[in-house]
């Protein structure tokens, strides 16, 4: 009986077994790293815009309140109007923001920084190892 030489001991195998799947961390490892950096660039960038975007828009805001404060200081008697006037305004507006801000918090969650693509190619390589051994 012949023994083919290109047939690997068991030791080979398992030898070549460990080096593939520390290979496959490492390029698992980075994969998630590359993601994650992209992802929380992308953050970044968003963030930058929303406030820059924020702070022109707030300058806008006080100047159209202050116009808003005029208007309804005119429509008050003439001894509140000055005092009642921002009050009134200022409680309106403070009410909006108060719902913007829920609003928008409800929208920031822990799944738009998970590394879907990473955790996809994971439970790819997890089957793969499995279907070896």
């Amino acid at each position: 009986m012949m023994i083919d030489k290109t047939d690997k001991s068991l030791g080979a195998l398992f030898s070549d077994l460990t080096r593939d799947m520390v290979d496959l961390v490492r390029q698992e490892i980075a994969l998630a790293r590359a993601e994650m950096s992209s992802k929380m660039a992308e953050i970044q960038t968003a963030l930058i815009s929303v406030a820059v975007g924020a702070a022109v828009m707030l300058a806008g805001l006080f100047i159209l309140l202050l116009a808003v404060v005029r208007g309804v200081e005119v429509l008050l008697p003439p001894n509140i109007g000055p005092w009642l006037a921002p009050l009134i305004v200022g409680l309106i507006v403070a009410g909006g923001g108060y719902a913007l801000v829920k609003s928008g918090s409800a929208k920031i969650t822990a799944d738009k920084l998970t590394p879907h693509r990473t955790m996809d190619s994971l439970k790819r390589d997890k089957l793969a190892v499995q279907e070896k051994l």
